[in-house]
């Protein structure tokens, strides 16, 4: 559901629609198309910090991370405001860092820019799912 003073009224699934592209890309584990999505200054926060693009997509190319599964649980609220959208969503997925398998249950919450014709992620934030 939009904002009511949303300036792109499909916003919404187009959206979603990047997020669900954004997720597979991340299970590909390939690097460029990961960094398609993001912004040059994107940055993640997480409990363990402040993660650059540049940070992120090097452990993805070294190998050390990779994803098998990413799934978006349930419909994610999104907001537009101009050229700039907040999406919260529930996620879930499986990774493998340096060889140990990790299954996270995840509130995310993606900032998004508009840049010409394209939504690209500039921020995203990680909550752990309580109990999960």
């Amino acid at each position: 559901m939009s904002d009511e003073t949303d300036a792109w009224p499909a916003a919404d699934a187009e959206l979603e629609a990047v997020e669900d592209e954004w997720a597979r890309a991340i299970v590909s584990n390939d690097v460029a198309r990961i960094a398609g999505f993001m912004a040059d200054d994107w940055v993640m926060v997480s409990e363990s910090g402040v993660t650059t693009r540049e940070q992120f997509l090097a452990v993805v190319e070294s190998g050390a991370l990779t994803h098998s599964a990413m799934d978006r649980v349930g419909d994610a609220r999104v907001r537009t405001y101009g050229d700039t959208a907040l999406l919260t969503a529930r996620i879930t997925n499986t990774a493998h860092y340096e060889g140990r398998r990790f299954d996270a249950d995840e509130w995310v919450t993606d900032v998004f820019v508009r840049r010409g014709d394209r939504w690209l992620c500039v921020l995203s934030q990680i909550t752990a799912v309580a109990g999960a």
